[in-house]
């Protein structure tokens, strides 16, 4: 990157940019990397390209980037992406340079359908082949010795014998002669039928099931969200995820509706009419009913129609408005006990739980905890009941989905502790109304409820000889310091792992992970799932900054930022961030880049524009200490980043501005290319569509003629561009200021940097530690 023009501002010696007075001079904005420019470049360069896995610590294309990865002997990135691809071979090397070693792994993740779904390996009674000590699964990195009688473990090096019935000869390049045969020596990923001795209590697991529980208070009934959510049901539970070639799904399914008390169902196939039993006392919680809650949709599809048809008319004249919370989960998980199978709540609920009943929650929403040490408050969940109900859940295999609906503060903070805890999603829509949010829920709900789930999962990641994982984040929870925990496990869900040291790593082998996972299928299968990934290892520090990979760096730091903010002040955790960056680009200006003038920001090609998008994590809001933000918008968006994988977290750290021109975009046209997110790209006259996953803009400019934005509204492309809740936004009127939020490159709203400012800061940092 071009050095600064003389005299430009914060004149980089000196303070940042902010603190230094007048510019004189400003520096070309066109200079600094952009990422939409990045973007471009890897699609150009790699877009619509194969991207085969048999090469040790090859960096794959971008998130954003449209490609088919072939599986020959490495997981694809859609399951296992990493912070680097070259680990430094020691500990020391690994300080200096202050990178992180992780891998965000996505264990479920959805291929395009060009690409081979995972094969499943079925050994039989006797089960898949592991090394007998560190209990690794058979895979490409097992080396066959001793004409194939026994083979060494690539992740401990202990030779076992290989099973006679796995007994098959070498070729002359020493390598099985059935190795294309076998999905587990040739590909990087695939799945084992498990055995009995992999299921609980030495017992095949019943197929899954769904409970739909909704909050049919006043406010609910009201709105007319509960007859939104009974008609939509009748059409979507024909569409429950069922095995490939299944004529039906396996799931089954079941209701409760609930204010202050809670109202089972019996909806049992024979039954002319569903019978409704009410369970009031709370503190107890039991299930009324065990034959007829938890039903075979097919069969009792009419009984559950003319529930579905009553729920609404039933409580049309309440004026209930208090609501209960916890105890609504422990009914779950005391129907998954009573059923003995795993399952997920789909929990529909609009107000703080203030009803007498366990889990009780008060407001403690106190905006003068803002920027004091005691904020952390505001993002801890409150001990005690629904800590217990987390490892209860876990236990039992329970996830739990929660659709929030509120027109006040909620303690999202506490309410969203079991989703988070259990592989569970957290969908909020502030001051619901049907006409304008309606369409959006119902997109939320049928793709949540759709989507491919494994359950009751746990998950270990296994690494060669020399370094280990040591820290997990996700939608997770944690026994001991080794087994993943997931309630479920959906396509959308990452955990991320970081890796230390604890030996010396060799150039010529290279690094291993491989991760396991046990799940249940929606059928009620025993599965694990297995993804094996294989690093580069250098001495040289310059490898580890070239494969180093700015999107999966930018999800770890987001992740242990938010972590952090449980412990430490906002202040705090924003220096640790900016420190952290200089010493990683500190680092690589010391021992890798050519020398040139102090004057100059030298950055690595792979990590160019990681200042961009560190300088967009701190402009979010849980860690921007403002009064103006809800404290339950933070909280929601803290948990959602948690679970993250890193396309989720790429777009939402850096929006797409896509400027609409030419406004009859058809059906199978590629949109125009994004532009950089600054209020720089936008004209007067033009019009532009910004989206991160989550929100949703239309931004007018004040000269577009009327007439075209008569045509907008008929246009089929927004449509088309499946939108979530689509925001218009004049230029200049007020609703401009959320919008402005999103244009990361520029200064924000609540005081933080823009882009410019940041890099020089950064620059000025970086200096320091290398005088």
């Amino acid at each position: 990157m071009a050095g600064p023009q003389p005299g430009m501002p914060g004149a980089f010696p000196g303070a940042p940019a902010s603190l230094a007075g007048p510019p004189q001079k400003k520096l070309d904005p066109d200079s600094i990397p952009s990422i939409t420019q990045v973007i471009e470049d890897d699609q150009l360069k790699k877009g619509g390209q194969v991207f085969s896995t048999n090469i040790r610590g090859q960096v794959p294309p971008l998130v954003t980037t449209d490609f088919t990865a072939q599986d020959q002997g490495n997981a694809s990135p859609r399951f296992m992406r990493c912070t680097t691809y070259s680990l430094p071979c020691t500990a020391d090397l690994a300080k200096q340079c202050q990178v992180p070693l992780a891998s965000i792994i996505k264990p479920f993740a959805s291929l395009p359908k060009d690409e081979t779904p995972l094969y499943v390996v079925n050994h039989g009674e006797t089960g898949p082949i592991r090394c007998n000590r560190c209990k690794a699964y058979m895979c490409p990195y097992m080396q066959f010795i001793d004409g194939g009688r026994r083979y060494q473990c690539g992740f401990c090096n202990c030779v076992s014998e290989v099973p006679v019935f796995y007994f098959q000869h070498l070729d002359h390049m020493g390598r099985r002669v059935d190795f294309y045969e076998r999905p587990e020596l040739s590909l990087g990923s695939y799945e084992f039928a498990a055995t009995l001795d992999y299921c609980k209590n030495n017992k095949l697991p019943n197929p899954p099931a769904y409970i739909f529980m909704i909050d049919v208070s006043y406010n609910n009934i009201k709105s007319g969200l509960v007859k939104l959510i009974c008609d939509e049901l009748k059409t979507l539970l024909e569409k429950l995820p069922r095995e490939e070639g299944a004529e039906s799904s396996a799931i089954k399914v079941g209701f409760v509706t609930y204010n202050k008390v809670l109202h089972f169902y019996n909806v049992k196939s024979a039954l002319a009419q569903p019978q409704m039993m009410v369970v009031s006392d709370t503190a107890e919680m039991f299930v009324p009913l065990l034959d007829g809650f938890l039903v075979n949709y097919q069969d009792s599809r009419a009984v559950i129609y003319n529930l579905l048809d009553q729920i609404p008319d039933m409580f049309a004249d309440t004026n209930e408005s208090e609501t209960v919370f916890a105890p609504v989960i422990q009914a779950g998980v005391e129907a998954f006990k009573a059923a003995e199978c795993n399952g997920k709540l789909f929990i529909f609920h609009s107000s703080m739980p203030t009803a007498e009943a366990p889990g009780k929650l008060k407001n403690r929403d106190d905006k003068k905890l803002v920027n004091t040490e005691k904020e952390k408050t505001l993002f801890q969940p409150q001990k005690g009941v629904y800590e217990q109900l987390s490892k209860d859940c876990v236990a039992q295999g329970c996830c739990v989905d929660l659709f929030l609906f509120p027109s006040q503060y909620m303690d999202m903070a506490t309410m969203a502790d079991v989703p988070s805890h259990t592989g569970g999603s957290v969908y909020k829509y502030n001051n619901f109304q049907v006409e304008t949010d309606g369409e959006h829920f119902l997109r939320d709900l049928r793709k949540d409820v759709q989507k491919s789930i494994g359950f009751d999962a746990i998950m270990r990641v296994r690494t060669s000889t020399g370094f280990r994982a040591t820290d997990f984040f996700g939608a997770i929870h944690m026994n001991n310091t080794t087994d993943i925990e997931m309630a479920a496990v959906d396509c959308d869900k990452a955990v991320t792992v970081e890796f230390k040291h604890d030996d010396t790593l060799s150039e010529e082998t290279g690094a291993l992970i491989q991760c396991a996972l046990l799940y249940t299928t929606i059928s009620g299968q025993r599965r694990l799932r297995i993804h094996n990934l294989s690093l580069h290892c250098s001495s040289q520090l310059s490898e580890l900054y070239t494969r180093c990979e700015t999107d999966s760096l930018i999800n770890f730091f987001a992740k242990s930022a938010y972590r952090a903010i449980l412990n430490q002040p906002l202040k705090n955790v924003r220096e640790i961030l900016v420190n952290q960056t200089a010493h990683m680009l500190a680092c690589y200006r010391k021992n890798c880049a050519s020398p040139s003038a102090a004057s100059q920001l030298i950055l690595p090609d792979a990590m160019k524009v990681f200042p961009v998008y560190m300088n967009s994590l701190m402009k979010t809001a849980p860690l921007v200490g403002s009064t103006e933000l809800s404290t339950d918008d933070r909280a929601h968006q803290r948990l959602s980043v948690m679970a993250m994988g890193v396309e989720d977290t790429q777009l939402l750290l850096y929006p797409r501005l896509i400027p609409l021109v030419r406004v009859t975009i058809t059906q199978n046209e590629a949109l125009p290319a994004p532009v950089r997110c600054s209020e720089e790209r936008l004209t007067d006259s033009g019009m532009f569509l910004l989206e991160n996953g989550h929100s949703m803009f239309l931004w007018l400019g004040q000269a577009i003629p009327p007439d075209l934005i008569q045509s907008i509204f008929n246009l089929p492309s927004l449509a088309h561009l499946q939108l979530n809740k689509l925001q218009i936004v004049r230029q200049r009127d007020k609703p401009e200021m959320l919008f402005r939020q999103f244009l990361v490159e520029d200064k924000g709203l609540h005081g933080s940097a823009s882009y410019m400012d940041f890099l020089c800061y950064v620059h000025r940092e970086i200096r320091q530690l290398l005088t």
